[in-house]
């Protein structure tokens, strides 16, 4: 996923087909929730539900069965990825234009090791307080794999959540991985990363946390997509939508984060 001074915390053994070793804090940790029971019958509940139609937001509740994998084809979770993104400090300008600084670790995403009828999904984890991990969603589809998967020797990818944005970090240069990215890069193939701190500064300096833009309620402010470390474990629901398809999440905290984020 990228050198392992670009991340801080200690240093996991890399998979066979991973070519660096990654940066994850209790690796372990991940390993056993996404091969837990708890995560598989999870994805099963989620699995169950067919895909909403409609372009508006709706939650539903997910019926619960005593065993929700029963009938399901035979799937596993795949080992985890890291997600980085943007730290408060690169944006506000007072963080220097270097990977160190410039990103962290928020998250952890795994895909499944095959479709389930038809369907593919991410298991998103975030940060335990105190160490460890602890499942923090379920989403339709694998996109945010398939560009964490992209990060080889000497590289790390990482995500403007705000625009939805995917990049490449080459040590002190950031090419686009996505569409959002390439169109947050004035459509440039690629950008030394003081020059692109210089882009998200103007973006979103004035709309960090505490901001006037935060606090009047325009939005969240300037927030991390992986809000969801801050959930409660209450019963998981479904939300659907254009945007956000299917999330399964562990509390309504990181629905209104994620749709605050989307709308602000």
């Amino acid at each position: 996923m990228g050198a392992s001074v670009l991340l801080s915390g200690p240093v996991h053994a890399a998979p066979v087909n991973d070519p660096l070793p990654v940066d994850i804090p209790d690796y372990q940790a991940a390993l056993d929730a996404v091969r837990s029971a708890d995560i598989r019958n999870a994805v099963c509940r989620f699995l169950s539900v067919p895909v909403p139609q409609g372009g508006s937001d709706t939650v539903q509740t997910i019926p619960d069965k005593a065993d929700p994998c029963e009938g399901m084809p035979a799937f596993t979770v795949k080992d985890p990825l890291p997600v980085s993104e943007i730290t408060p400090g690169f944006v506000a300008g007072t963080s220097q234009p270097i990977a160190a600084e410039a990103v962290k670790l928020t998250r952890l995403v795994s895909s499944l090791s095959t479709t389930v009828n038809d369907r593919q999904v991410t298991v998103m984890l975030a940060p335990t307080q105190g160490g460890g991990w602890h499942l923090a969603a379920v989403r339709e589809g694998d996109g945010d794999v398939t560009y964490a998967d992209k990060a080889g020797v000497g590289t790390l990818v990482f995500a403007e959540p705000q625009i939805r944005g995917w990049y490449l970090l080459k040590l002190v240069t950031v090419e686009p991985l996505n569409d959002q990215a390439r169109e947050g890069l004035g459509g440039r193939s690629s950008m030394s990363l003081s020059d692109y701190q210089k882009l998200v500064k103007a973006r979103y300096a004035d709309k960090l946390p505490a901001s006037e833009y935060d606090t009047k309620g325009m939005s969240s402010g300037y927030g991390s997509a992986s809000g969801a470390e801050g959930a409660s474990s209450t019963a998981p629901a479904l939300v659907g939508g254009s945007g956000a398809a299917l999330v399964l999440v562990a509390g309504a905290f990181f629905l209104f984060r994620r749709r605050r984020n989307t709308t602000g």
